[in-house]
């Protein structure tokens, strides 16, 4: 009888490295004195999202064969994220990214991943596609459809899980890694007909779709085949749309911005415990925000995903006036 194959709530796939993040704000990197060192990259953060929600989590990645890279294994252990399938790269060192902070809404990054960063080095012939077909979603990112192998190698999980459970699209737009948005195209719409979920912010959204206005890139990208879009709309909130007519648009939740960076990230976490928990669009959506809120209001991405009382202390001080009233869903 074949071995059953390693469960796991939620499976990312993607981009890993270090964050280091000035210990100032308001000042240029160029005068920056001090910095933190984090764990980071959207894969890596999701899974430590959903892990403090009391997902069980992993990831699917690679680092240098360098301290840092041993710096993220021991981070991710600390998470509670199970890096089994996160392996070294003797050609590459592990990326490091830093960052600028002028809040409420500049935050440039800048990626140190050349030559080629190793989570771009995923080989399709490495893959557990028996667990990730197993997994109650799988979580994959645009940047890992930017480069070969890489590239072959998402492809190759999402034709494996082939719809199974919940396989979630990030869009994941980042332009530095890409010559133009014309040659991301392609790869996108080959990934959203394996997805069931696509969720991104408009600039993605655009990407993917080639429109801009929230309701036409939900539409689109629901044309492109999945089964629930999520776009997210900065200050104006975030839009979702099933395919069965389900929507939900809920506003943001207010916070005094620190560092917008790993909001997003929160977000996707969030996003999955409340999909894997099947509550409702609404929901869903409402938690989902106040978990990228609270990342946005602390300065770092990893170690600021938020716990359920933290999200469930902010919803309820946020809450609308008639809220208490209504009967709670589960």
């Amino acid at each position: 009888m074949a071995d059953t194959p390693q469960y796991f709530d939620l499976v990312t796939m993607g981009r890993i490295g270090v964050d280091l993040y000035p210990l100032q704000t308001g000042v240029p990197l160029s005068q920056v004195e001090t910095f933190g060192k984090f764990l980071g990259g959207s894969a890596a953060n999701v899974a430590v999202a959903a892990a403090r929600l009391g997902r069980s989590t992993a990831v699917i990645t690679r680092t240098g064969d360098d301290p840092f890279g041993v710096y993220l294994h021991q981070a991710l252990k600390d998470f509670g994220v199970d890096d089994r399938w996160v392996t070294p790269v003797a050609a590459y060192p592990t990326p490091v990214t830093f960052c600028e902070i002028f809040p409420p809404d500049d935050f440039p990054l800048y990626f140190y991943r050349r030559p080629k960063a190793p989570d771009l080095e995923i080989h399709p012939h490495e893959l557990d596609l028996p667990a990730i077909r197993a997994a109650g979603i799988f979580w994959i990112t645009g940047t890992g459809l930017s480069e070969e192998p890489s590239r072959t190698a998402t492809l190759a999980a999402l034709q494996a899980r082939a719809k199974a459970g919940t396989t979630v699209f990030d869009l994941d737009w980042r332009p530095m890694f890409w010559r133009d948005p014309d040659q991301a195209r392609p790869f996108y719409r080959e990934a959203l007909r394996h997805a069931t979920v696509a969720v991104g912010n408009l600039d993605e959204c655009e990407v993917a779709t080639g429109v801009r206005e929230p309701e036409a890139c939900a539409e689109a990208l629901l044309a492109a085949g999945v089964e629930l879009a999520v776009v997210k709309q900065g200050p104006r909130g975030v839009l979702a749309v099933h395919r069965d007519g389900t929507r939900a648009e809920v506003p943001p939740v207010p916070v005094e911005v620190v560092n917008g960076l790993g909001a997003g990230d929160a977000f996707g976490g969030s996003l999955c415990h409340g999909l894997l928990a099947g509550w409702d669009l609404e929901r869903t959506m409402r938690h989902a925000n106040a978990a990228g809120a609270l990342v946005a209001s602390r300065l770092a991405c990893s170690s600021a995903m938020p716990t359920p009382p933290e999200v469930a202390g902010l919803l309820a001080r946020t809450a609308a006036p008639d809220a208490a009233d209504r009967p709670s869903q589960s």
